[in-house]
């Protein structure tokens, strides 16, 4: 057998072997559940497939998330990550590709003036190196690029949905402040005109000074609250401005009555989180990527054919360089096959199982969060409605209670100042806790399109 023939032998073999070095990559089910827990529904259709802008009706809230879209610092990181990991695909392409080289080189040697040789020897010639990809390893790290540069844009959409996420969060709770506030401010200047009425029954002999005094110090306890909701207006309004990509100041804004509470909350089935939700799709990339560069460290263990070749002028001095008789080329063909590598392809190969492996596990973790995160957010919905109701009965039967021991105070001696006391605190303290309902009805709307995967599209 000649040696063309056996170099050709060679070359079939490792063609058909390399076949079985890489495998194909599979993609994992998002999960083996196919409804949400407290859901019966298998309706296909999600609100995470529509715009933000259809769930947030809101247009200062609009506004407000289309600035931070445009301005967050965060976003613009995970934009300069994708640039990033497209000059990696790139350069993993370009791998697959000869390498070409210009070479100029000059020799000078002392010559005994007995022995023959020349004293000088110039060349000016291009070399070029080629490895064959017979393994599967370029083709493998290429794929592992792809997989990072994908990661790396459902990063960014990631950042996009929890910006719009933490956008409408601080929004509504900013308006939740301001009607807590309107109601405390209230609460204070009729806490005021009540201490002046009990100064005026006590001149009457109706209440005793006990009663003054305590009617000013239920004044107080309101007021003493105001500096404490001001600081949480302010918290939260630069928190809103670092999210927008702006300096710390006052974020104009609607009130709390004006929002409107998004009642189609179709989530569809969890086999969608994997199409839908970034921080799935991440993940499942990260997997990808780390299964690339398993099939990668597999190829270490066989021989790597390398293809060289040089062409070129030599000259014994400058001006014979491009002397056509003086051309010369050369190729040849190598092939190296790693015997005893210290281990280092065995860990190898060790390290890049592992790190699949984690990445896996991580991957179902995702997909195991995304799925407690959809449920929560409709049992919240669901609690907050549930005692949305039941709120306006108590307020309202609060309302009279405060009333009637008022009128009880001013014309019998059944009851005291400590009964209306108690009224007014019940009352104020149900109100408040109207407001942060109507606040959980909005967060867990916000929070189930975040967690069904909604924002990015």
């Amino acid at each position: 057998m000649t040696i063309k023939n056996i170099f050709l032998f060679i070359l079939v073999a490792a063609v058909i072997a390399a076949c079985k070095v890489t495998q194909p990559y599979q993609q994992p089910g998002a999960t083996g559940a196919t409804t949400y827990r407290g859901t019966t529904s298998i309706d296909s259709n999600s609100i995470a497939t529509i715009s933000w802008k259809d769930i947030f009706t809101d247009t200062t809230l609009q506004s407000l998330i289309n600035e931070g879209i445009n301005n967050n610092l965060d976003l613009k990181i995970a934009v300069a990550r994708i640039k990033t990991a497209t000059a990696n695909v790139k350069q993993s392409r370009l791998a697959l590709l000869p390498s070409v080289d210009a070479n100029a080189a000059a020799t000078f040697q002392k010559v005994p003036s007995t022995q023959f040789g020349v004293p000088a020897v110039y060349q000016l010639y291009i070399s070029s190196s080629w490895e064959a990809d017979l393994w599967g390893k370029l083709g493998s790290a290429k794929k592992a690029a792809l997989a990072s540069l994908l990661q790396s844009e459902a990063y960014r959409r990631a950042v996009q949905t929890q910006l719009i996420s933490d956008i409408a969060t601080n929004y509504y709770l900013l308006t939740a402040y301001d009607a807590q506030l309107r109601i405390t401010l209230q609460t204070v200047e009729n806490r005021k005109q009540e201490v002046e009425t009990m100064k005026t029954l006590k001149e009457s002999d109706v209440v005793t000074g006990a009663a003054v005094v305590q009617s000013a110090a239920n004044r107080y306890s309101v007021e003493i609250t105001i500096p404490d909701l001001k600081q949480n207006i302010r918290e939260t309004e630069n928190t809103l401005s670092i999210l927008l990509g702006r300096n710390a100041d006052t974020v104009f804004r609607a009130s709390l009555e004006q929002q409107a509470v998004s009642t189609n909350l179709a989530t569809g089935v969890p086999a969608q989180l994997l199409a839908n939700r970034p921080d799935v799709q991440e993940a499942e990339f990260q997997l990808r990527n780390a299964f690339e560069l398993v099939n990668v460290a597999r190829t270490y263990f066989y021989p790597q054919l390398t293809i060289t070749g040089q062409a070129g002028f030599y000259g014994t001095t400058l001006g014979s360089v491009f002397n056509p008789t003086n051309f010369f080329a050369n190729i040849a063909g190598g092939l190296l096959q790693p015997i005893f590598e210290k281990g280092v392809n065995k860990q190898r190969l060790t390290a890049a199982q592992a790190t699949q492996e984690e990445y896996a596990n991580t991957f179902k973790k995702t997909v195991l969060n995304a799925g407690q995160e959809v449920s929560n957010a409709l049992y919240s919905y669901q609690t907050a409605k549930e005692k949305e109701s039941l709120r306006g009965e108590q307020i309202n039967y609060l309302q009279k209670s405060v009333e009637y021991t008022k009128e009880l105070l001013k014309y019998s001696s059944a009851t005291n100042y400590t009964d209306v006391l108690t009224s007014e605190q019940s009352l104020l303290a149900a109100q408040l806790s109207s407001i942060n309902d109507k606040l959980q009805q909005l967060t867990a709307v916000v929070n189930l399109y975040r967690s069904l995967g909604g924002g990015w599209r």
